[in-house]
This record gives C-alpha cells, sequence and structure tokens, in this order.
C-alpha cells in the first residue's frame, strides 16, 4: 500500500507544482511524474490508477497539473503554453529529486507526453527515461500534420503505449515514427482500446500491464 497526499512546490518564476504525491511505504529509490492531455488534470482515472499502482511496486510517485491546468480548470491549453508548460515538467523533476535516491522519469498521457517528450529533447539527461501513453502522432484525420519534429534529437529511452483505437495516430503510423528517434523505444499495443486508454473493460489489468512493460523496459541497473 501507499500514502496518497497533497503536493505543492513554489518555483522563483512563479510556475509552481501542484499535485498528490504517491509515497511507498518501502520506497524504491526510483520516482515517476505523471501529468495529463489537454482536456484532463492529474485526477485522471487513468493516472490515479497507475500512480496507485507504481507506487505499489516501490516507485514513487508525483501526479501533477501542467501550468495551463493551474491557471484555468477547463478547457485546453491555450496558443503559447507549451514552453511554460515544459518549465512546469522541469519544475516538478527539480522538485521530486531530494525524495528519489535513484532514476526518474517522466510520463504523461497526449499532450502531456507530448511536452514531456519535447522537454527530453531539448535537454538530454535531464530524466533516465519517458512513459508516453497515447502519444497524439497528429490530430484526428489529419495525418499530415505530424508531431514528431523533435524526434530525431531524442535521446532518451521512451516507452510508448497506445491503444489499437486511437485517433490520433494508428499502431502502423507510431512504429513508423518511432524509427526516427535515435534513443532505445518500444511500443505497445492496448487492443481495442482508444485515446483514453482505460475503459470499464480493461481497468483491473491495464495500470497492472503497463508496470510490468515499464519494469522490463526499464530494468533496476
Amino acid at each position: 500500500m501507499s500514502e496518497i497526499r497533497p503536493f505543492e512546490h513554489p518555483a522563483p518564476d512563479g510556475i509552481a507544482v501542484r499535485g498528490f504525491l504517491h509515497a511507498p511505504d518501502s520506497p524504491s529509490g526510483d520516482a515517476l511524474i505523471l501529468t495529463h492531455g489537454a482536456g484532463a488534470n492529474c485526477q485522471a482515472p487513468l493516472l490515479f490508477a497507475l500512480g496507485r499502482t507504481f507506487a505499489d511496486a516501490g516507485i514513487t510517485v508525483l501526479r501533477c497539473d501542467l501550468p495551463f491546468r493551474q491557471a484555468r480548470p477547463h478547457g485546453p491549453p491555450p496558443r503559447g503554453s507549451a514552453e511554460r508548460d515544459q518549465q512546469g515538467l522541469h519544475h516538478a523533476v527539480d522538485a521530486l529529486r531530494p525524495l528519489a535516491l535513484g532514476r526518474i522519469f517522466l510520463g504523461a498521457h497526449s499532450y502531456g507526453g507530448r511536452q514531456s517528450s519535447m522537454l527530453a529533447a531539448a535537454q538530454p539527461g535531464l530524466v533516465d527515461g519517458l512513459l508516453l501513453l497515447s502519444y497524439p502522432l497528429h490530430p484526428p484525420q489529419r495525418p499530415t500534420e505530424m508531431r514528431t519534429a523533435h524526434f530525431p534529437s531524442l535521446q532518451t529511452p521512451s516507452l510508448f503505449v497506445s491503444g489499437s483505437r486511437d485517433g490520433f495516430g494508428t499502431s502502423e503510423e507510431l512504429a513508423d515514427a518511432l524509427k526516427l528517434i535515435p534513443a532505445r523505444t518500444q511500443h505497445v499495443v492496448v487492443p481495442s482500446a482508444g485515446h483514453e486508454l482505460l475503459s470499464k473493460r480493461n481497468a483491473q489489468d491495464l495500470p497492472q500491464n503497463i508496470l510490468q512493460y515499464f519494469q522490463s523496459f526499464f530494468p533496476k541497473p
């Protein structure tokens, strides 16, 4: 079991880190930051389920709201918010370092995953790995607008998890896109799942399955 408690960490530039910390009873030393997509917040069922599952396995988890969500409780991120959201992710990494004796990972769903991967591409070595859930490869029904410009600069090992029915990119499209990434990658496809990944059908198994893929892709040194 693990304890869940509110977490807040101020920053000198005014971009605070706010969310919830899952503190394991027997911490392994590793830590994971989990953030959300454009239409959600850190209370999203997928993030909550993963936070609890990973913490029960000894990984300290910080579920946090991106800066755009702290500024507005509803709606998508406004234009020009990407840089500030990436700064918020960087602050979350800094805030978690005192609580993690081992590795630190960035994990996020959809928009949050895109910002996490862009941050990691711009700052190699910032984190030890990425867990990218439902990476938004392109807008639905607009497959020519690929969001992969930073992929050739991504040096961070990345585990991608997406649904077989994700409108933001087919399994085949993502498999081709991952060839652009020089770092080690793996793509896990969740059968019959859409962009949200978690559903009533897979709620019992999916968080544990993602944990197992994560532990296999990022084995303890």
